[in-house]
């Protein structure tokens, strides 16, 4: 529903950007998915125990991230998906809440693009390992984002 209102071309610039500030391994690949905020909310609820909106969700397929929630999740049996011959893993995918990113766009006086960069490399940053739930951890994160936002033009 959104794939009018986001441009391929800047999401693409923000996720190379990323990809080569957090070093990240020559031909690595992610999936962006712009979603509605009750997509969002539910995948947030379902995966991180957490029933809230928020603005950027990272599922790494080689990082495990922190659950957060109250209740218990029941175990999935995990399946091995095989890839083609000299095709390697991706990263993860990285969902951004549409309605989320215009409304903190408009509380930080920006545009929605610059806000979608952000929560973009932000999480693409999430699948590459990087985290803020530490002061030492946000220490070597905000740097990189940073770089990142700077490369591409979008200082903040």
């Amino acid at each position: 529903d959104f794939i009018d209102l986001v441009s391929e071309t800047d999401l693409t610039e923000a996720v190379v950007a990323a990809l080569i500030a957090g070093s990240a391994e020559d031909g690595a690949r992610i999936s962006i998915v712009i979603a509605s905020d009750d997509v969002v909310r539910k995948l947030n609820d379902t995966h991180r125990g957490l029933d809230e909106h928020t603005d950027v969700l990272a599922f790494s397929f080689s990082h495990e991230g922190r659950y957060y929630g109250e209740e218990q999740l029941e175990s999935v049996d995990e399946q091995m998906f095989v890839l083609p011959p000299g095709e390697s893993e991706p990263l993860g995918e990285v969902i951004v809440s549409y309605p989320q990113a215009l409304r903190q766009a408009d509380e930080a006086g920006h545009s929605v693009k610059k806000e979608l960069v952000v929560l973009l490399i932000h999480g693409v940053l999430h699948l590459l390992g990087h985290d803020h739930m530490e002061p030492v951890d946000e220490a070597i994160m905000k740097p990189l984002e940073a770089l990142a936002l700077n490369s591409v033009g979008m200082n903040e």
